[in-house]
């Protein structure tokens, strides 16, 4: 991509995102995440309407009583988006490619940042770590960063996102809000690892799919490329065994993450490219502000 199109791309990027943003997300973002970076305070009784995550189980089993954690609101939050950047990201046979609404999404929250003076870093991740961008304030950083997400070619093609978590947790040492935008089609076992980074961090699931990697079409035979094996073969898809098979192992992918993440007491929105993201995201926002 030469510089005049990355930049005319950009400058899209930046005008329906920052709008977004501006509108939709700028009070719901402060609601959910503002402060979740806080400094300890106290405890005190659990009261109704406390959330569950605040519990301190120590004092509560000490007074055998529920109590909770106090914090006081730091004046600034950082923000960190762990992106995955693999082979798969470039899929795209229902609606836009996964790599157009992952970098959609990251600027949309990365704009929610900025306006609440937040800082913004980045993790650009396949199976190695690939980019990391230290978190900084302001407009030109942001541009700086989608103009990463847009142009950034990975070394490798593979998915690790229990490496990348784990270097999360190494390199950011003050608490954060942790976005981690992936399409998770992983063969690694993330828990211990997500686990981990959700209690020293505030982490959030973001899927993005393609509606025909959930479900193979009826068309005969059709070529596959898997993009993080870099490998090609030919399958019938009108084997309704072929797509009973491949549907399962779809399901099971899907079942693995949810309940990860489920354990790990960190939220989660799947959103498909053919899909709204903002009302995906609003959802989440939503239930995680404790609004229904």
């Amino acid at each position: 991509m030469d510089a005049t199109d990355l930049l005319k791309k950009v400058r899209k990027v930046e005008i329906k995102t920052k709008g977004l943003s501006q509108n939709i997300f700028a009070g719901e973002y402060h609601s959910v995440f503002k402060g979740r970076g806080m400094t300890f305070s106290e405890v005190r009784e659990y009261q109704y309407g406390d959330d569950i995550r605040d519990i301190d189980w120590n004092v509560t089993a000490r007074h055998n009583h529920p109590y909770v954690k106090v914090y006081e609101e730091e004046r600034e939050l950082t923000v960190m988006l762990l992106i995955d950047v693999s082979g798969s990201k470039n899929f795209g046979a229902v609606g836009a490619e996964k790599r157009e609404i992952i970098t959609e999404i990251a600027a949309t929250l990365a704009f929610s940042a900025i306006q609440n003076n937040d800082k913004v870093g980045v993790l650009l991740f396949t199976d190695k770590i690939e980019k990391f961008i230290p978190p900084k304030k302001g407009r030109k950083h942001i541009l700086f960063l989608i103009r990463e997400l847009l142009d950034f070619e990975p070394k490798s093609n593979g998915t690790d996102i229990d490496n990348a978590l784990q270097y999360l947790t190494s390199v950011i040492k003050k608490r954060c809000a942790t976005f981690l935008i992936s399409d998770f089609i992983d063969t690694h076992d993330y828990f211990k690892s997500m686990s981990i980074a959700n209690r020293k961090h505030d982490v959030t699931a973001i899927q993005v799919y393609d509606k025909r990697e959930a479900q193979l079409p009826n068309i005969g035979l059709m070529k596959v490329l898997d993009a993080e094996r870099g490998t090609e073969r030919w399958i019938d898809t009108s084997s309704s065994k072929v797509r009973r098979t491949y549907n399962k192992w779809w399901y099971e992918r899907q079942q693995f993450m949810n309940q990860t993440v489920q354990r790990c007491n960190v939220d989660i929105a799947s959103i498909a490219t053919d899909e709204d993201y903002v009302k995906a995201l609003m959802v989440m926002f939503k239930k995680r502000s404790g609004v229904r």
